[in-house]
């Protein structure tokens, strides 16, 4: 895991690299590195995770060809094999010479062979091409520029902000996006000159400045294919050797465990990989975690480590939020309102600094096998529509009427029946978007300057063409894949990945794996969700070696105590951003519209602190934005 950066056909190519290196050292605490070649100029910084000698070394140059490669290659070894065979002479161990003598034998056409997470730069001194690729699945993120025939690329947008901050302009619609969302889509960028490689995907430039573009794995028709598969599989043997693959490492792994199944699952395979493995999880003051109502994850937590005997350490979350906010809002690149990134970077700390460079973690599994609860809720919903009218709007009257939460606790309950209610009766693509994003269109429009009216209009169209992107019949599939297209390349593996690096450490994600969503997807929403049960193909793979009790536990969160937190720490900060804050300044924000937000969650009527949360980080945020465009 590494910062990769690099000019093409730039002016001061060289030293605009060595700056975006720079700027990366975080990703790459081991060592860095410059490659020039004419007009060429690739920048590196090295976690050392494989082959930890300096034959895996980056940029690395080899008979023609230079590379500087971020993620990690699982399948390695076997490519390694393949490649001997013809004839390849390796000089050392590196995963990243297996993608180079790769990328040499097959070229683009041997895109879809690798089975990793990696985002990377290849130039050929013969040709004078350098190409670009970005992961299957968008583990790994890829930030470019282009400039006339030349383009700037980094492994993370604050790079390229800093540098060229005076040239970049803020895409008003890609803010209006985090706030409905409460991040940035992968297929929008926060800068409008910046922009996303999309996952599964390169692009190739020339020196007479042509660009071409390619795409070599498709998540939508994995899923279509899985649709059409009638054989029969051992899921948990599929899980089993992609956990396995994620523990090849020359430094040592350990992982998250939050007492839930999917990390519980992780954890216990890995154990009995490595004996011994130590485990990371949260807690919370007991304050906090009474006020928000939340389970007690530590105690399964601790079960699943004394069973499989995992060193298990606990991180207590009590962090000093007004000091993190700013610096974790300058590390996740873009604004993203998922208070879990702070969990993770504490987490990631605490491990770099007892020596873990690699943790496993359970992300992606809610999206690929229907364990969110707003899949659930979809599917009932359904059945509610068919409920008469008379006996809903009474129901619906009273859930209006009950509060959130007093002076001393929240109430999780009414919290979800009010969040229930408020798209029960829309359409299967609109209720599926107001189950997990902040606002309906009304909302969203009412809080935002008025003429804003369309890039609010573009950013509902754009989630309804990505819904509707498929040939599924399945309900539970339609909405497994909308999220491994949208919610998890675009919040979870976004945040985890700038959150961890912030930190020097390395996540790797079993689930995000190609050949587990291929699994995924082979199996029909029917067995992801059985009566009122949510993952249960999961559930009942993870069965053959975790007891029914982590198993079959009520779900888990891997979140943070916000209504505490917005009743406290914050509360003086809400106030200022509310009344003197720049996006208010900037007339962006309403200031009424954001006063009424404020008012509603401090009466207790409705929880508003995921969405005060999140503007406090689009505040930060553009406060950065601002202050790069001035000289």
């Amino acid at each position: 895991m590494c910062g990769i950066a690099g000019a093409y056909f730039w002016p001061d190519g060289g030293p605009l690299t060595d700056r975006l290196t720079k700027t990366l050292a975080h990703r790459g605490p081991d060592g860095s590195g410059r490659y020039d070649h004419g007009e060429v100029h690739l920048g590196h910084r090295r976690l050392s995770i494989v082959d930890l000698t300096e034959t895996g070394a980056q940029p690395m140059v080899k008979d023609g060809l230079a590379l500087t490669y971020n993620g990690e290659l699982y399948n390695a070894p076997e490519l390694r094999k393949e490649l001997e065979a013809a004839g390849v002479r390796f000089r050392g161990t590196s995963d990243t010479e297996v993608l180079l003598e790769a990328w040499r034998k097959w070229g683009t056409d041997g895109l879809h062979r690798l089975r990793g997470m990696f985002a990377f730069g290849v130039f050929d001194e013969r040709s004078g091409e350098l190409v670009l690729v970005r992961d299957q699945l968008g583990i790994k993120p890829l930030f470019l520029v282009r400039r006339g025939k030349g383009v700037a690329f980094a492994s993370e947008l604050k790079a390229l902000a800093a540098e060229l901050g005076g040239s970049l302009t803020v895409d008003d619609t890609a803010l209006v996006a985090s706030l409905l969302y409460y991040w940035v889509p992968d297929g929008r960028c926060a800068f409008r000159e910046a922009e996303k490689l999309p996952p599964g995907s390169w692009a190739r430039f020339r020196p007479n400045g042509d660009v071409e573009r390619g795409t070599f794995w498709s998540l939508r028709q994995v899923a279509e294919e899985g649709a059409a598969y009638e054989g029969e599989f051992d899921l948990n043997a599929v899980i089993e050797d992609s956990t396995r693959k994620h523990l090849i490492a020359d430094v040592p792994v350990a992982t998250f465990l939050s007492g839930g199944l999917d990390s519980s699952y992780l954890t216990a395979l890995a154990a009995r990989e490595r004996p011994g493995i130590s485990a990371y999880t949260i807690g919370f003051r007991a304050e906090d975690a009474k006020f928000e109502a939340m389970p007690d994850d530590l105690m399964y937590a601790k079960k699943v480590a004394a069973k499989f005997g995992v060193d298990l350490h606990e991180i207590e979350i009590a962090p000093q939020v007004l000091d993190l906010l700013p610096r974790m809002t300058y590390h996740l690149d873009e604004p993203i309102g998922d208070p879990a990134a702070i969990n993770s970077y504490l987490i990631c700390t605490a491990a770099r600094e007892a020596g873990v460079k690699v943790m496993l973690s359970g992300m992606g599994a809610d999206e690929l096998f229907a364990g969110y609860r707003k899949h659930l809720a979809n599917k009932i919903a359904v059945r509610y529509q068919r409920v008469p009218g008379l006996v809903r709007r009474p129901v619906e009257s009273l859930v209006d009427r009950l509060p959130v939460a007093t002076s001393k606790r929240g109430f999780r309950s009414v919290r979800f029946a009010k969040r229930f209610l408020s798209f029960a009766e829309l359409p299967e693509e609109t209720a599926f978007r107001r189950s997990y994003t902040m606002y309906d269109q009304a909302e969203l429009a009412g809080l935002l300057n008025p003429d804003l009216a369309g890039a609010v209009d573009d950013v509902i169209t754009e989630h309804a063409d990505t819904y509707h992107d498929n040939a599924l019949s399945d309900f539970v599939n339609r909405m497994c894949l909308a999220d491994s297209r949208l919610f998890l390349p675009g919040l979870n593996l976004a945040y985890t990945d700038r959150s961890s690096m912030a930190a020097s450490t390395e996540v790797r994600t079993p689930f995000v794996d190609i050949e587990v969503v291929k699994a995924a997807f082979r199996i029909p929403g029917d067995k992801k969700i059985v009566k009122r049960q949510g993952k249960m193909a999961l559930k009942e793979a993870a069965l053959s070696i975790l007891p029914a009790e982590i198993v079959h536990r009520p779900k888990g969160l891997f979140s943070a105590p916000l209504r505490a937190w917005m009743s406290r720490d914050l509360a003086p900060l809400v106030r200022e951003v509310t009344n003197e804050g720049e996006l208010v300044k900037a007339g962006f924000l309403r200031r009424e519209a954001l006063q009424r937000l404020v008012d509603e969650d401090a009466s207790g009527q409705q929880d508003r602190s995921k969405h005060l949360w999140h503007i406090l980080t689009l505040e930060y945020w553009y406060r950065g934005a601002v202050s790069a465009r001035t000289p």
